[in-house]
Order: structure tokens, then C-alpha cells, then sequence
């Protein structure tokens, strides 16, 4: 059965964990405590600098692998490009979470494809694969406010009220996404996901 990969953006080290543009990588924490009954832990891949888990999002369901780049953001890509070839991926189940400026907080929006839109992560991630196709699950964080360089807001961590009111929300949709966009495909799962709520 074919292998999905399934890559969250961020930076490493504790010093970024809470910050917005460490959103993906947090979105794929969470859909880890969900694959295997909570089960599924990370481990250092070899072949790649990231750290994996791998299972299956649904019983009978097909393989995964979660993965967090153990690289800053603007080097991500050698990791998903690595992995992708590791695991024997191609470019159009490679999905990648990260987080959207231009997006309201608390949504979610998918595609395939498209432009980086100055995200560092995303340019690193073309460049590597050698193409844009790849699927984006976009996890928004809002434009910052007043007058804030948005570099400055990103590399932020997250408000005590987003924490509260934004963010489980945030995590769990994106988590509903990637599990969507494996069993339905991406037209369908935009559908949903792309819906007034």
C-alpha cells in the first residue's frame, strides 16, 4: 500500500517550541498522539535529519510517516527531500503543515501546489524536491498587529488567549486535514475544510 508523508515546519529547540512559525510542527505532534492509540512515538531517522514515527492513521488504513525536521526552517527541505526518497515517496502524498500569515487565525485551508508566499520553510521545501506539487495543509495564524514585522510575530510565541481559545482548535483541525486529505483526496477534503462555519 502506498507510503504518505507527512512533514510539520518548524525550528528546532525548545527556545522556538511555542513560537507561531512552529505551528506545523506542532499539528504533527498532535496527529502523532492519535495515530496508534496514542501510541506512536519519534525517533532520530538515519537517513534524514528529522525525527519520524511511523503507523497508520486508520485501522487497515495506509502507512504514514510523521515527520519534524531536526534543521531550522529555511533548511527543511534536505530532511522532507531525504526522507521523500528514503521511504520512497512521491511528490503528490508528500503533505506538508505549516503556518499561514494570510490565512485567519484558527483556520485551515489545503492545496496542492502554488507559490511560497515568503515563507522560508516552503522555498527550502521546493527548491529540495525540486518542485512545488507537493500538498500544503495551512494552519493560519493571522497578520500581526499594528505595525509588528510579521519575522518578528511569527518567531513570537504564541498568546496566553490563543492558547487557550486558538490553538487546541487549530491543532486539532489540521489534524482532522491531513487524516482527510488521505482518505478523500484533496478536492473533497477542501470541500469540508473550505466550508462556512
Amino acid at each position: 500500500m502506498d507510503t504518505w508523508l507527512v512533514v510539520g515546519l518548524g525550528n528546532p529547540g525548545p527556545g522556538y517550541a511555542g513560537n507561531r512559525h512552529n505551528v506545523g510542527a506542532m499539528a504533527v505532534d498532535e496527529l502523532a498522539g492519535r495515530a496508534l492509540g496514542g501510541r506512536a512515538t519519534f525517533k532520530a531517522h538515519k537517513a534524514a535529519r528529522a525525527r519520524v514515527a511511523e503507523g497508520r492513521l486508520r485501522v487497515g488504513g495506509p502507512k504514514v510517516v510523521l515527520a519534524v525536521p531536526s534543521l531550522f526552517m529555511n533548511e527543511s527541505g534536505s530532511a522532507v527531500a531525504g526522507l521523500a526518497k528514503y521511504y520512497d515517496v512521491p511528490v503528490d502524498r508528500v503533505v506538508v503543515l505549516h503556518d499561514e500569515l494570510d490565512i485567519d487565525a484558527g483556520l485551515v485551508r489545503l492545496k496542492q501546489g502554488g507559490g511560497e508566499g515568503g515563507h522560508n520553510g516552503l522555498r527550502s521545501v521546493s527548491r529540495s524536491l525540486g518542485t512545488r506539487d507537493y500538498l500544503r495543509v495551512r494552519l493560519g495564524i493571522g497578520r500581526p498587529p499594528g505595525r509588528q514585522d510579521p519575522a518578528d510575530f511569527v518567531l513570537k510565541d504564541f498568546s496566553k488567549a490563543e492558547r487557550t481559545d486558538v490553538l487546541p482548535f487549530l491543532l486539532d483541525e489540521g489534524s482532522d486535514a491531513v487524516e482527510s486529505l488521505i482518505e478523500v483526496g484533496l478536492l473533497d477534503a477542501q470541500q469540508r475544510f473550505h466550508a462556512p462555519r
